[in-house]
This record gives structure tokens, sequence and C-alpha cells, in this order.
């Protein structure tokens, strides 16, 4: 292994989701810096690898970072490792990356398991759009707030959720967001992995009559429907915007006034026009 940071992706569940790049790096480091080194000792004891293991999360990162950096400019080859997953997703792990960018060290990826891309992929919902927004804040107001500046978002939703809060967030999704397809993906790649699909107040009407589920949740929500076209409205803007600019520019004038596709504005107008 050369020198450098190897930002490494570990199980999210499975322990036999691990790559033989990500065992390759584990066995041939100097150090781990690990979010938690109980949990990552139990990953190696089960794969037969024994490594210096030293905590590196949000309660140490800003005093660990300077001691990490000084021994990568020592040539040193660091795996940084999360509990499960891919570090720098809702961990310190980035400012670690970003600080090792600035100063000249080598940085490598070694991908893997992600929960986000699973849950993605079990859900059901469009995948060539989506919008990855960590944890929602456990206060109400500060959580309903956020999901107000998701509800014209057209990708994908994706959230991190804990068991006791789930059922409050899915109904505020259900007040704020509207009517929409959602997951709830749990336990991923585990015994016990669940998901249930639905829209969000029928979930949400599930989980508030169901204990706290236990275990990580994977929490996706469709992204905002097409807006429908009134296009009496659209005609009758496009007459007074065409009497002093060309077809193009007023297509997107229009189409930002009235949040739809540019495309159709101008599609409409060439109808006109040549009609």
């Amino acid at each position: 292994m050369a020198p450098g940071l190897y930002v490494t992706a570990t199980p999210i569940g499975n322990a036999r989701d691990i790559t033989l790049r990500a065992l390759d790096a584990l066995k041939g480091c100097d150090l781990i810096a690990a979010e938690d080194t109980r949990v990552t000792s139990k990953l190696l004891a089960i794969h037969g690898i024994a490594r210096p293991l030293t905590a590196y999360n949000d309660h140490n990162a800003e005093r660990e970072r300077p001691r990490l950096l000084e021994r990568l400019h020592r040539k040193s080859r660091i795996v940084l490792v999360s509990d499960a997953g891919t570090p720098l997703v809702s961990d310190p792990g980035f400012k670690l990356v970003r600080a090792a960018i600035e100063e000249g060290i080598a940085v490598h990826v070694l991908p893997g398991p992600s929960a986000v891309l699973a849950g993605l992929a079990l859900s059901g919902l469009p995948s060539d759009r989506f919008l990855f927004a960590g944890f929602l804040s456990s206060k109400a107001g500060e959580r309903r707030t956020a999901l107000e500046e998701f509800k014209s978002e057209r990708a994908t939703l994706i959230f991190f959720e804990s068991g006791p809060r789930l059922a409050t967030s899915l109904k505020d999704m259900a007040e704020i967001l509207g009517p929409r397809n959602a997951a709830v993906a749990r336990e991923i790649t585990k015994l016990h992995e669940e998901v249930r699909r639905g829209s969000l107040a029928d979930l949400a009407r599930a989980y508030e009559q169901e204990r706290a589920p236990k275990g990580e949740v994977t929490l996706l929500v469709s992204g905002a429907p097409r807006a429908e076209i009134d296009y009496a409205v659209v005609d009758e803007a496009l007459a007074k915007a065409l009497a002093f600019m060309p077809l193009k520019p007023a297509s997107e004038l229009i189409a930002g006034l009235l949040g739809i596709s540019r495309h159709a504005v101008y599609a409409r107008g060439l109808e006109k026009k040549n009609g």
C-alpha cells in the first residue's frame, strides 16, 4: 500500500459484504481510524485481522485530526472507517479528507456498502435523481422547516432516521410534502431486514400504532410531482411576452414564473406560432 488516507466502506449489516480491497487495506495499513473502535474490533475479529486502532468521531475529531495528519505527513497508511457503510456520510470524516487534500496528502477511496444506495435499490422509487438529506432535526420546528425546503424537490429524497422518531417524522412528511409514495428500509442486509412501501400517510398511521422499530432506518420519499400546466395561462403569458422578446427568452421567463418546464412552454409557443 502506498502512503496516504484510505476512505474505506465497511458492511452495513452482513459482515461478508466487505470488499477484497477493503480487507487488503485493513490488513496492510499502519493504523485504522474508526468511528467506534468496539464496532470495528468486532469486524476485524470476524475476518482475523489485528491492526492498531484509534477512535475518530464527533466527540474527539478536533483533537485527533491534527495527530492523524501528522502521521500521514510521516508517510503512514491510515484507513478511515465508520461504524457501517461509507465514511463521510453523516460523520466527521469529510473534515479529515478536506484537510488532507489541502495539505497535499494522498487520499484513496475503497467503495463498497452504502445504506443510501441499498435503500434506494430496495425502495422501488425513481433512482435517476436522488437527494440524500441525512438526519432531520429532533426538534419539531426545525424538522418541519427543513421539510418545507424539500417540498418542491423533484428528486427522490433519502433520510436516515431513528426508530423512536420514525412515526413522528412520517406524520410531518405526510402533512408537509403531501401524498407521496415512500419506503422505510430497516436493518438492511441483516437477518431481520424489512422494507415497507406505501404512501406517507399510510406508513405514518402504521408506525404510529406499533412499537418504535429497532435498528437503523433509511427513509425514502418520492420527489415532488410535476406541476400540471394550465395552457390558458401559458397562452396568455406568451401573447404578452412575444410582443417584445423572442420565443426562447420568453419561454425561460414564463417557465420560471409559473414553475413549469421551459421545453413545454417553448413547444407551446412554436405550436401557436406555426398554427
